[in-house]
């Protein structure tokens, strides 16, 4: 009942910028050039956990990308998906086209907990995975959302926590739902999400879809890329994720 009320408020209620608070638009130019206008870049964090993939981000999570990524996920701006899903499907373009790997793309989302969702009343990253999805369909690609992973056991909120807690709280937290390591073989799997802080959470997901396909390059399907290459991407990164940012402290 809560998804289909903000549904339809959408509608009718004035909207504001997500990003500036600018009324009549739900995202202004700007605040767009911000979000999906910048070439999409390779992050680390520091310190970078074991396992973690090439992550690549569209955005640095400041300013009107952060109040547009809130919006969305913890105000219930729906209509913001679209545009979050434009800057993933950036990100996950610039990473798919260094490694140069053809074959079908599989957005697999980083789950959020169930308790989560049921507060918000929706799962803001499976809507962003589906926008990336469609965008990247629109571009050419062949491309499409794989719900694989689900949680296996609650974590804890990770506000507050640091790196080291992170990755403590997140370890053997996640799995592959039976029959996944099937669906996975079929493409060249994308980890995605819409924040990346300290990596924990991309790296625990990509040691369970490889735990379940008995070795990493099993899930990147025909004309896999050579070991380490694994992909993933989100919206937005720490601004001190950035490598451009790192080499030039």
């Amino acid at each position: 009942m809560r998804g289909w009320w903000r549904e339809i408020s959408g509608l009718v209620l004035p909207v504001s910028c997500g990003g500036c608070g600018s009324p009549r638009t739900e995202l202004c130019e700007e605040c767009g050039t911000e979000l999906y206008g910048g070439a999409p870049r390779r992050v680390r964090p520091v310190p970078e956990p074991v396992g973690l993939p090439v992550v690549h981000a569209a955005a640095a999570y400041e300013n009107a990308v952060r109040e547009v990524l809130l919006a969305h996920k913890e105000r219930g701006a729906l209509g913001l998906a679209g545009a979050l899903g434009r800057a993933l499907a950036g990100a996950v373009r610039a990473g798919t086209e260094r490694t140069g790997v053809a074959g079908p793309l599989l957005l697999v989302p980083v789950p959020s907990a169930r308790r989560a969702v049921a507060a918000r009343g929706h799962d803001p990253m499976r809507r962003i995975a589906l926008a990336a999805a469609g965008e990247l369909r629109r571009g050419g690609a062949h491309a499409r959302v794989l719900a694989a992973l689900r949680q296996r056991r609650a974590v804890a909120d990770q506000a507050g926590l640091g790196a080291r807690q992170r990755q403590a709280n997140m370890a053997g937290s996640l799995g592959v739902v039976a029959g996944g390591e099937r669906l996975l073989a079929a493409g060249r799997v994308v980890l995605v999400d819409d924040l990346l802080t300290t990596g924990a959470s991309l790296a625990e997901a990509a040691r369970a879809i490889g735990t379940a396909c008995g070795e990493p390059d099993e899930c990147d399907g025909p004309g896999a890329a050579p070991e380490g290459s694994s992909q993933a991407a989100v919206v937005a990164a720490s601004p001190f994720a950035f490598e451009i940012n790192r080499n030039c402290r």
